[in-house]
């Protein structure tokens, strides 16, 4: 199955994505994992350099609207509050939601 590198950030808290080339909120950024060992180093100096905490992976279902979670606890994650997709950090960042 598919994964992607989540983590939070330091100094705001907020969810992150590894895009492959830094950070993001928005989890349709998120790059496919292809080398999981590579990945975890990676995770590990990012949180040796302070700028993330308790990284690690998702499986997910890569979509045409990006990286899917399957378990509905990375959604909620990714996405907000299921019950009002309008409120929270999330909220434009749902599928369907422009980039």
């Amino acid at each position: 199955m598919p994964q992607i590198l989540n983590a939070n950030d330091l100094p705001t808290g907020d969810v992150v994505y590894w895009t492959g080339e830094g950070w993001s909120r928005d989890i349709r950024a998120a790059a496919i994992v292809a080398d999981t060992a590579a990945a975890e180093r990676f995770a590990e100096a990012e949180v040796a350099a302070r700028r993330v905490v308790e990284p690690y992976f998702v499986d997910v279902e890569d979509t045409t609207d990006g990286p899917l979670p399957v378990r509905a606890r990375e959604r909620v994650r990714a996405f907000g509050p299921s019950v009002r997709p309008d409120l929270g950090k999330q909220a434009d960042f749902r599928m369907g939601a422009k980039a």
